[in-house]
């Protein structure tokens, strides 16, 4: 038996408790109750001792926890602990380690687009590996950062290191992402004082030494034992690597070998004028299948019928026909060139013609598709959401509908009949296998796009969204995984008053967490097969989801899950006799009809309310809901006037103080947001309102803080752990304060917008952007620079004298030279990546941006039916030959110190 010793350096304090897992426990990985408690030294260093056969345990495998005095737990960032015990014989073996805090930023370099792809290969060991047997000590340290042809060294106060001499260093070897050098100090005087440095290979030069005090270790050698020493990172600068990138949804890109829309292949057009301009990342939109409808409105990708399955408008049918289907191709050179001298994206034509191209080829190569290996490996490799998918998307197209609920059969998913049904001998599996085959061309297509980008050293960074559509796939075969009595949304804000309802289920994350998130694993393993990096759209979501109950419409009826609610008595000891009707149903008077109404109130009286005493209303029954005026309306022949009266009652209902609790309903509330906006309020007496105003704010911003950072931690550890590629958060919106905590200490970059500060201020100054950070102008959901420009002129005036440090009448456009300033701001910020939407960066030249700035938003939040078509005015093959324009961007990013 071997006798194994941890000993953890860290500092730790009063309540806190340092916990150890590993491959040598019997329990589920990372199961809090059943990891190794360490023994407390002092306030540095925990230990802790095990017993291993090596001989029946070759390797050890291990990971630090902290479980804080708050009862949380908290991962260490480090997942290279590795001891490889075969290569050991000594009977003892000392582990001398230190802890790796998750928010380290040199643990976002040992990511995957960084070590695949942006970073160049460093030989694996630069001089002849040293056996482990016959040494005493190993030293294992990291530095990703070090430039070609530079390598540690270690420098220390005895002999074996050179005495300090920096002519001698100890050169390490690198072994996977440790520097390590193997030493045998026996006769050595202890303690030694040493350091890491910098040494240049070619020119046999020491460089410079590490940052901080020197190190010191007291273990000295003794027989049978080996002192491993994981001395966590080299102290060297840690943020100097910045990196730009563009920002384009895939629907957006315009190429000559397009249908009407931009295609997996195109991305490689533009990964070449990336290149060229010297950026190292391309961010796009969603690219999952939303086919619900067959409509316009699966144009939204956000909404996807499946998290797994990706969309068919991305397919290039010419390249999927190869030159044997030249016939088919040529007929339809027309139809290519009537959709791509569109202007914009027309989803309907451009998918009615591709579903008849794709039948035609499918006729044509199926046979011969099915039978190759490699279609065969594929579909092994994703048959677990392969066959649901391809099952759900006939079903949804025999019954008409993707609403799973109302299919005549199959309704509730049962994975036996499914399987007969996709099986190859099913009358119906030419339907099915259709799908197969779309899905396997999809794949070829962006991984070979994927694969010319990272050769090109251009990463990949992809768009998860917050939830999963309700009428999807998904939400077919594990209903239980989701709320499906609810709505996720977003409360109001400046770009949508009545806030957003995005008619996602919210997820059910206890009963996720049960297998260990077993479905957001699957998921990312397959985001990982195409992209390096992902952003999380809304990542408040992990921490409380604006969750809004089915029966209403607008975002302004929700509130936060979880939330502490207020309890009846905080109510009653503030001095105010609460009445349930009155602060929890709409509050209607006559006033109250004539402000929102005008001469119509008499109409709403008569039809919509009715009176219940005292100058006072309530709503019928058919009308006592947003979703049944909803329901109402939707009979009628659209119009303004039909409008005005839906708004208004919507408002009528919104008139609210309260939401009661659905668990308490008559002791727990939760407060309408916006609770001061409301007519209600507005009612009621100065005192009442003082004291619920005071409620108000507790409620919003201090009570939920730390529930709401419990929340998180129990979900984005596992998660982060799950994929190596690089995390970034949109964290936009009303912001608690324990977001920018929670993702600080697990390294994920957060967003950062100019015109959306975090702050009490105006505007967020790209200088003052945190490392860990995507800094950029403007988003998807958001008007461009040029478009933003012109909505409020008393902002661009203040933005333009404070902010670009103008004088005088800020022009009433956005001339070049302004947006030009903007983009130079941000590439000069201390932010890791900089990301530019493809219109800001065209809006930099007068000759090649788009005439009209307001044909180029993508989205606008506010609307729920916003029809998601814009295209790019110019071909990437034209782009392409703009080299004067492009050694421009190029230029700038060089001399930003991000080239």
């Amino acid at each position: 038996m071997m006798k194994i010793c941890f000993y953890l350096r860290y500092h730790t304090r009063f309540g806190q408790l340092m916990l150890l897992d590993g491959n040598f426990m019997t329990h589920e990985k990372g199961k809090e109750s059943e990891l190794l408690e360490m023994t407390y030294l002092n306030n540095e260093c925990w230990m802790a001792r095990i017993e291993v056969d090596p001989v029946q345990q070759t390797s050890l495998h291990y990971k630090y926890y902290l479980r804080s005095d708050d009862g949380s737990l908290h991962p260490e960032g480090e997942n290279d602990r590795v001891i490889d015990l075969s290569r050991i014989t000594a009977q003892e073996l000392h582990l001398t380690d230190t802890w790796n805090y998750s928010g380290e930023f040199q643990n976002v370099f040992y990511t995957a687009p960084f070590q695949e792809t942006l970073f160049p290969r460093l030989p694996s060991a630069v001089l002849k590996e040293k056996a482990w047997r016959g040494n005493t000590h190993i030293f294992r340290v990291k530095a990703p950062l070090l430039e070609k042809d530079e390598v540690l060294c270690l420098c220390g106060s005895m002999p074996a290191l050179g005495d300090w001499s920096t002519e001698t260093p100890v050169i390490l070897n690198k072994e996977g992402n440790w520097w390590t050098a193997k030493l045998n100090l026996a006769g050595q005087p202890f303690p030694v004082a040493y350091k890491y440095g910098v040494y240049h290979l070619k020119k046999k030069q020491f460089i410079r030494f590490e940052d901080g005090n020197n190190r010191i270790l007291f273990d000295a050698p003794a027989k049978g034992k080996v002192q491993v020493l994981h001395d966590g990172f080299a102290l060297l600068p840690n943020n100097t690597w910045r990196g730009t990138g563009v920002s384009v949804p895939v629907f957006s890109i315009r190429t000559g070998n397009g249908y009407g829309v931009g295609e997996f292949p195109d991305l490689k057009l533009l990964v070449d004028w990336a290149h060229r301009a010297g950026m190292k990342m391309i961010q796009i939109l969603p690219v999952n299948d939303t086919t619900a409808t067959h409509t316009w409105t699966d144009s939204y990708p956000y909404a996807a019928v499946s998290a797994f399955a990706l969309h068919p408008i991305y397919l290039n049918p010419e390249k999927l026909a190869g030159k044997e289907q030249d016939k088919l191709v040529k007929k339809w050179r027309k139809t290519r060139k009537t959709l791509n001298d569109l202007p914009e994206l027309d989803y309907e034509k451009v998918m009615q013609f591709k579903w008849s191209a794709f039948r035609e080829l499918y006729d044509a190569l199926k046979e011969e598709v099915f039978q190759d290996e490699s279609y065969k490996s594929f579909f092994q490799q994703h048959r677990h959401w392969l066959e649901p998918y391809a099952a759900f998307c006939y079903l949804r197209d025999k019954y008409g509908t993707s609403d799973y609920t109302r299919w005549k059969t199959h309704s509730v998913y049962e994975e036996k009949s499914i399987r007969k049904l996709t099986a190859r001998a099913s009358k119906h599996f030419d339907e099915i296998g259709f799908q197969y085959f779309i899905q396997y061309h999809l794949h070829l297509q962006l991984e070979e796009a994927v694969t010319y980008a990272h050769g090109k050293g251009i990463v990949i960074k992809g768009d998860i969204p917050i939830g999963i559509y309700r009428h999807s796939a998904d939400a077919w075969v594990d209903p239980s995984l989701y709320n499906m009595d609810q709505q996720a949304g977003a409360p109001p804000d400046d770009f949508a008053v009545k806030g957003q309802n995005w008619g996602f289920p919210t997820y059910n994350w206890k009963k996720m967490q049960e297998d260990g998130f077993s479905w957001w694993r699957k998921r990312f393993e397959q985001m990982s097969h195409y992209f390096d990096a992902f952003r999380i759209d809304h990542i408040l979501g992990f921490f409380r989801i604006w969750s809004i109950p089915l029966h209403a419409v607008e975002g302004i009826m929700g509130r936060f899950v979880p939330a502490v609610p207020v309890h009846i008595n905080e109510i009653s000891a503030r001095s105010i006799s609460f009445d349930h009707t009155r602060f929890c149903k709409p509050f209607i008077n006559d006033a109250i009809i004539w402000e929102l109404f005008d001469g119509d109130a008499e109409h709403i009286k008569t039809h919509f309310v009715q009176h219940v005493g005292e100058g006072l209303y309530e709503m019928r029954p058919g009308f006592d809901t947003q979703r049944k005026v909803e329901a109402w309306f939707h009979q009628l022949e659209p119009g303004d006037y039909q409008h005005k009266f839906k708004t208004g009652l919507y408002d009528l209902l919104s008139n609210v103080i309260f939401f009661p609790d659905e668990k308490e309903p008559l002791a727990m509330f939760h407060f309408r947001f916006g609770m001061q906006q409301t007519i209600s309020f507005r009612e009621l007496d100065h005192y009442t309102k003082t004291q619920l105003e005071e409620l108000y704010v507790d409620y919003f911003f201090r009570r939920q803080d730390f529930h709401w950072k419990e929340e998180a931690m129990h979900k984005l550890p596992d998660l982060k752990a799950a994929t190596n590629m690089l995390i970034c958060g949109e964290d936009l919106g009303l912001v608690p304060a324990c977001v920018p905590d929670v993702m600080k200490e697990l390294g994920i970059l957060s967003l950062e917008i100019q015109r959306m500060p975090k702050g009490n201020t105006s505007f967020f100054h790209p200088s003052t952007a945190p490392y860990l950070s995507v800094i950029t102008p403007a988003t998807h959901d958001m008007s461009t620079i040029r478009g933003w420009w012109e909505e409020d002129r008393s902002r661009t005036q203040e933005f333009y004298n404070h902010v670009l440090g103008q004088w005088g009448e800020a022009p009433h456009f956005c001339e070049a030279w302004i947006n030009k300033a903007i983009l130079l701001q941000h590439l000069y910020s201390p932010a890791m990546w900089c990301v530019f939407q493809v219109q800001d960066i065209l809006g930099i030249d007068e000759r090649l941006r788009r005439e009209n700035p307001h044909e180029e938003r993508i989205n606008v939040p506010a609307n729920p039916k916003n029809y998601w078509r814009y295209r790019m005015h110019i071909p990437l093959e034209e782009l392409l030959r703009q080299k004067t324009f492009t050694e421009e961007i190029q230029t700038y990013i060089r001399q930003s110190g991000r080239g």
